[in-house]
This record gives C-alpha cells, sequence and structure tokens, in this order.
C-alpha cells in the first residue's frame, strides 16, 4: 500500500480526526507500530485551533508539551527541541513542534477536509450482524464542498471541543436574546488578544463584562485590568453564576504549575485593587439591547450593566452530532466516556489530579472506536497534554492488538495542589512572572 493512500476497496488502518497535539501523536504512534494512518483536518494546517489562540501563553513547560515517539520521529530528521524549561505559547507550539510533526507525517495528513458523519459500512447504529468485521464508513467534504467516503478499520477521534463554546445562558443553554447578540458580534466567546491593536481599540473606554470563573476568565481579568489601568474610561464587571468568589483563584504558592497559580494571584490583585467590579450569584437568563446597552438578566430577576461588551468565557462542550450511528458509551452527565467520568467529574473531584487513564477507561461499545484528547473529557473543564499522550500510546498499542502495552500505565502526573484546573488547550494570553523567573500563562477554561 502506498503511504497513506489506501485505495477505496483498502480501509487505512487507522483514521485520526483532528491533527491537533493530540492527533498528530496517535497518527506518530501508529507509524511507529508499522500502521498505515491517516489524519484528516478540518482546517489549512496542523494545529489550525491552537493558531487560534496563538497569543497565549501556557502553564505547561516545552518538555511536557512533546510526545516522546514524536520527539523521536523528528530528532531523526534533525529537530532542534526547545529548551525544555520553557513556556511556550500557542503559536510557539504550533510553529517548533506540531508544524514540523506534521510536516513528518507528511501525505498521512489531509487538510480542508471536514468529517460529517462516522458509521460501519453498511450498517446504522441498530445493525448488529457482523458490525465487528465491518470498516468504519467516515463521511468527508473538502473545502469545496465536494464529498466522499474513506473507509478504515479503526477510528480515534482527537477532534477537541474548542469550536463548540458553551453559551452565556446559565441552565447550559442560550440565554434569550443570545443568539442574535453573539450574531452581531457583541457576545465573544474566546478570549480576545489585547495585544493586537485593533482588538484593545474594540474594548478601550468601553463597559465590559467577563462571564466565567475558569482560568480564561482570570486571565481575561488581568488583561482587560491592564486594559482600564492605562485608560480609565475603560470598566470590567465580573459576572459569576456562584455565589462567592470561594476559592476561584485557585491555589497560589500550593500550585505545582506556577504560572497557573501565578495567574489567580494576579486576578486577585485585580480584584481587590478595586479595578474589577465583581456580581456574584447571576445565572444569566437574557441578555436585553436596550439601544446600544446590554443588560444581563438573572434567572431570580437579578440585573448587571449596562454594558457595551460581553466576553463569555464559561466552557466548552463536545460536539457528537456527527457520532449519531456509532455506539457511543457516554456518561450523561459529562458526555465523556463511562470508565473517564468518575475520575474528571468536577461534582465530585475538586482538587488533585486526574489518575493516569489509557484503554480501559476510554474504550466505547463499539469495537475500535476511541475518542482521545480534549475531546475524552466531554464538558470537565480540566486537561493536560500529557494525558492525551499517554491516552495515544495506549489506544494504539490496543488497536495493534498489544494489549499488554495498552494496559500499561506509563505516566506519572504531579499533585497540581489547586482546585479546578490543570489544562492546556484553552487561551489565555497574559504574560505573568513567577518566582523561576519564567513567563508563563495557563490555557484552561471552566
Amino acid at each position: 500500500m502506498v503511504k497513506g493512500h489506501a485505495s477505496p476497496a483498502e480501509p487505512f488502518d487507522v483514521l485520526i480526526i483532528g491533527a491537533g497535539p493530540i492527533g498528530l501523536a496517535a497518527a506518530a504512534r501508529a507509524l511507529d507500530y508499522g500502521l498505515d494512518p491517516l489524519v484528516v483536518e478540518t482546517g489549512p494546517c496542523a494545529g489550525a485551533t491552537v493558531r487560534e489562540w496563538g497569543h497565549v501563553r501556557m502553564f505547561s513547560m516545552w518538555r511536557d508539551l512533546v510526545d516522546p515517539v514524536a520527539r523521536t520521529l523528528l530528532s531523526e530528521q534533525g529537530w532542534r527541541e526547545p529548551d525544555a524549561s520553557g513556556y511556550p505559547t500557542g503559536r510557539e507550539w504550533v510553529d517548533e513542534y506540531l508544524t514540523p510533526l506534521a510536516r513528518a507525517l507528511d501525505d498521512h495528513i489531509r487538510y480542508d477536509t471536514e468529517v460529517v458523519g462516522v458509521a460501519r459500512q453498511g450498517r446504522d447504529l441498530i445493525i448488529d450482524d457482523g458490525r465487528e468485521r465491518t470498516p468504519f464508513a467516515v463521511h468527508v467534504t473538502d473545502h469545496t464542498g465536494g464529498e466522499r467516503v474513506l473507509r478504515a478499520n479503526a477510528v480515534i477521534d482527537a477532534s477537541g471541543t474548542w469550536t463548540t463554546p458553551k453559551p452565556l445562558g446559565g441552565d447550559g443553554l442560550a440565554a434569550v436574546g443570545e443568539r442574535g447578540l453573539s450574531a452581531a458580534g457583541r457576545i465573544a466567546y474566546r478570549l480576545p488578544d489585547l495585544s493586537d491593536s485593533a482588538v484593545a481599540a474594540r474594548y478601550r473606554g468601553r463597559r465590559v463584562a467577563i462571564a466565567g470563573s475558569g482560568h480564561s476568565a482570570l486571565t481575561a481579568l488581568v488583561a482587560f485590568a491592564e486594559l482600564a489601568a492605562d485608560d480609565p474610561d475603560t470598566r470590567i464587571s465580573w459576572i459569576l453564576r456562584r455565589p462567592a468568589v470561594g476559592n476561584t483563584f485557585g491555589g497560589g504558592v500550593a500550585d505545582e504549575l506556577p504560572a497557573r497559580g501565578a495567574l489567580g494571584e494576579r486576578a486577585q490583585a485585580a480584584v481587590d485593587a478595586g479595578v474589577i467590579n465583581v456580581v456574584t450569584g447571576l445565572r444569566t437568563e437574557e441578555v436585553r439591547l436596550d439601544g446600544d446597552e446590554l443588560t444581563l438578566i438573572g434567572d431570580n430577576g437579578t440585573k448587571a450593566g449596562p454594558f457595551d461588551e460581553v466576553v463569555a468565557l464559561t466552557g466548552f462542550r463536545p460536539d457528537v452530532s456527527w457520532l449519531s450511528e456509532i455506539r457511543l458509551s457516554l456518561d450523561v452527565t459529562l458526555q465523556a466516556p463511562f470508565g473517564v467520568a468518575p475520575l474528571i467529574d468536577p461534582n465530585v473531584h475538586s482538587c488533585g489530579s486526574v489518575s493516569p487513564h489509557g484503554v480501559a477507561e476510554l474504550t466505547h461499545a463499539e469495537p475500535d472506536f476511541f475518542q482521545v484528547g480534549m475531546k475524552s473529557y466531554g464538558r470537565a473543564p480540566t486537561f493536560l497534554a500529557l494525558t492525551g499522550f499517554e491516552q495515544a500510546r495506549s489506544v494504539v498499542a490496543e488497536i495493534v492488538g498489544d494489549h499488554e502495552a495498552a494496559a500499561r500505565v506509563e505516566l506519572e502526573l504531579p499533585d497540581t495542589g489547586l482546585c479546578g484546573g490543570s489544562g492546556v488547550f484553552e487561551p489565555i494570553s497574559v504574560p505573568l512572572v513567577v518566582e523561576t523567573g519564567e513567563s508563563c500563562c495557563s490555557p484552561t477554561t471552566t
């Protein structure tokens, strides 16, 4: 078989959805085992969604952001690894690691290719007969709108959750009036890059509401506080659904990810200084537009505003709409695989690290179908690249029949010392000076 070009009658060994950090790691692992993988990516390049938060500097150091097998593959091609103790931005992660890795994977990747459905060839969800022996049919469209079906013996969904942010509405649905205002650009669901003068000009001198309690929201507080310091007419309000700030600022110096602890401390300093107006206990039910002014109205009648702009940083959720013909074993609350959900449930686990896990926890009722990376965490907000690399290692080992390797746990994660989050995929963009003297930030949203 020609590398990366299975014939219509000959399925790929494994088809990987998403050319992000975990999808590319899975492809490198598959190649290392001698498989013929194909990665399909909606965007025009590897790490396309990471580029969307390229201005963000991350919690994790370079040493924790490179898959071991990918490192070997790149080293054989003369790649110079960045300083292991440095904290890259999203853009640096793409330029210095993901792009070279994609180049090494060569024609095993197809860009501008969107997966619109996955099924078993000739069998819908209810058909049992011969299901396990039948290849997957992966329906895709390309940038021209052309449609085709790719076939694979196994499928790894590493598509992430970046494209499906949670709405501002406190009940998980869009608040009354939210959709129209979102379409009009009055509500943003990503952390603005205030280092861009054109973006900063949009918010300077305006009344801005920042909604959310995760690390993206904390970073927004710090970034907008700095904007307000330069322009006193810029007024910032922080909208929290919870009744009090409580432990929202995190673990501070107790956090084993120093950049993340420093982020919380800087956000708290901005609040304590009175630069940020805090509104607690507001679960938005309606966004009302009066002239050019926005008012947030809670389900208990509480009002906040008026505002000129709203930045909703309330997290992300998985899109499983195109997996309707796959037998998913998902927790009804988190929309994560059954085995993973108890390890990450924020209703139960408030502090500490998530146990390393692999194929045993990631297995669905559909044989040879797996979700890895941020997608595997469903609606839970915490994720580390190291966790994703371990998932990819275990899943690919299972696909090739190396069950002993698949069952092993080859990762030890540190205790974070922080209630709340430990992710690397959602954007945070304010440089933070920590005790080590490094400049670093955090990308996690809750």
